[in-house]
């Protein structure tokens, strides 16, 4: 799998841990191994340009998620096809303001909204509670078996 991570926010975070999460994630969706993801961190006026231009909003919002071959998830017997999944756009300055608020850490949030991202880009959305349930149902279980997974080492 080809996870790149490129930091433009200015603000020191937990690289190895978001690009961990981010394949584990893609695992255990059964993305195809030689799938390709880019995740950039940028900072506020970054990330207040491209929610604009992107979603007609002012402000900088958290993470965005720009899919680019429209994978779905696979399943153990059927990967998704290799593919680029495409980019997601995290800001580590919102990021530590919400974890602020939720009382977790900034790189437990940035490892939340990396994992939010990915499902975005696999064509989940929470715009309909139904929709919501099932995003947010799958999103606690990969962030949970992945802090499962970093305790026991």
């Amino acid at each position: 799998m080809s996870i790149e991570l490129n930091n433009e926010s200015g603000v020191e975070v937990d690289e190895q841990a978001i690009q961990r999460l981010a394949a584990f994630a893609l695992d255990a969706l059964h993305v195809h191994a030689d799938a390709e993801l880019a995740i950039v961190l940028v900072d506020e006026g970054a990330m207040e340009q491209l929610h604009v231009r992107w979603m007609d909003e002012p402000g900088p919002t958290d993470v965005l998620s720009f899919p680019m071959d429209e994978l779905r998830p696979g399943t153990e017997d059927e990967p998704t096809p290799a593919g680029l999944l495409g980019d997601i756009v995290v800001c580590p300055q919102v990021a530590a303001e919400q974890a602020k608020t939720a009382g977790h850490t900034t790189t437990d949030e940035m490892l939340l909204l990396t994992c939010h991202g990915i499902l975005h880009l696999l064509g989940f959305d929470h715009a309909e509670p139904e929709e919501k349930a099932e995003m947010f149902g799958l999103q606690g279980e990969i962030l949970s078996a992945f802090a499962a997974q970093r305790r026991g080492r």
